[in-house]
């Protein structure tokens, strides 16, 4: 990231400076003026300074501004003179911008990062209260019925059967929750970079259902896909962890809901995915924090039944923008809630 962050201010510097040459000699050549020539270096140096990092890009395009200046366009032509007075003074006039835009471009850089970190530890921070309250919940339970399982004599087959159903759901509960933060950590932290492949529609969204009826059998999901054979490049497995994430979020909050659906389309040259429910909708309060897993502040009492969509949720988005697309949730005038992300169905070199 350093070399390519200091290619790119070199070429920055080079393509400007260059530029400004053109544009100088179009000025002094073609149009006779001579007055403006200074001044358009200086401005060259301000966009030089303000637009790389550091100092040291914007003290050397003012050398060769000056240099340039002095050179070409000052009397006598082609002659490095520094003892006339007026290129003596464009020379510090320039070095001074640039050393003072540097300075305060450096100084608003620096803000902005130890804004940005601040803001990642609140984050941080946020998460770790979500994820410590949703761990302690099946860990409870699971800590329960095996003490239980250990101490108790006189259980029933039933009551043992039931208990270590219970602890096998909340066992797997507890995986999916460790392959979000692995998902939502890792791609956060830059060192995981998403690679996609192509991969057809009909097979993600069977993929899909298999995985959620495992978990859900029975509850029924309405698909609605195109009879074409799609193929989009993505990263499957994570795709797939977005898409299932969302249909249990459905499962477990969305209260009432009878109905079920996800429904893929064509727009151009994404793909766009939907997931509906006519169930009780989301409260206003959450729908704007919903993605950021923040939003569940208030304290729930611990038993099984309690789980956190945003953990899950700010997974779905973070996979979805490592991916270059869009998700947002919405309520449904007719009841319910939709969440609807997208994905560019071209690869990186335009092809399908």
């Amino acid at each position: 990231m350093k070399s390519k962050q200091i290619i790119k201010d070199i070429l920055i510097t080079v393509s400007t400076l260059v530029l400004c040459f053109a544009l100088c000699l179009v000025i002094h050549n073609l149009l006779q003026i001579e007055e403006h020539i200074t001044t358009i270096f200086v401005f060259a140096v301000f966009l030089i300074s303000l637009t790389t990092n550091g100092y040291v890009y914007g003290i050397i395009a003012s050398v060769i501004g000056t240099v340039a200046v002095n050179y070409a366009f000052t009397f006598p032509f082609f002659e490095v003179n520094f003892l006339i007075f007026k290129n003596l003074v464009s020379g510090i006039v320039m070095i001074t911008i640039s050393i003072l835009t540097s300075a305060l471009t450096t100084k608003v850089r620096r803000h902005e990062m130890i804004k940005a970190e601040s803001e990642k530890e609140r984050m941080r921070a946020n998460l770790l209260r979500a994820v410590s309250h949703d761990l302690r919940t099946p860990l409870t339970t699971i800590y329960s019925s095996t003490s239980a399982l250990l101490e108790e004599k006189n259980l029933s087959d039933e009551q043992k059967e039931n208990m270590l159903k219970g602890v096998k759901e909340d066992s797997e509960w507890l995986v999916r929750m460790v392959e979000n933060l692995l998902s939502i950590t890792k791609i956060d932290s830059g060192n995981v970079e998403i690679i996609k492949a192509p991969t057809v529609l009909d097979e993600l969204i069977d993929s899909v259902i298999q995985k959620f009826k495992k978990r859900y059998p029975d509850q029924n999901i309405n698909i609605d896909i195109p009879d074409d054979i799609v193929i989009i490049p993505m990263d499957s497995m994570l795709i797939e962890q977005v898409l299932v994430n969302i249909l249990e979020n459905a499962v477990q909050h969305a209260k009432g809901m009878t109905e079920l659906a996800l429904k893929v389309f064509i727009l151009g040259n994404n793909a766009i995915f939907e997931i509906k429910d006519n169930g009780c909708g989301i409260s206003h309060e959450k729908l704007d924090k919903i993605f950021t897993g923040l939003y569940n502040t208030k304290p729930e009492m611990v038993d099984s039944q309690k789980r956190n969509a945003g953990i899950g949720l700010s997974v779905c988005a973070t996979i979805i923008k490592a991916h270059g697309g869009d998700i947002k949730a919405e309520n449904l005038k007719s009841g319910g809630a939709v969440f609807r992300f997208s994905l560019d169905i071209e690869d990186n070199t335009g092809n399908m």
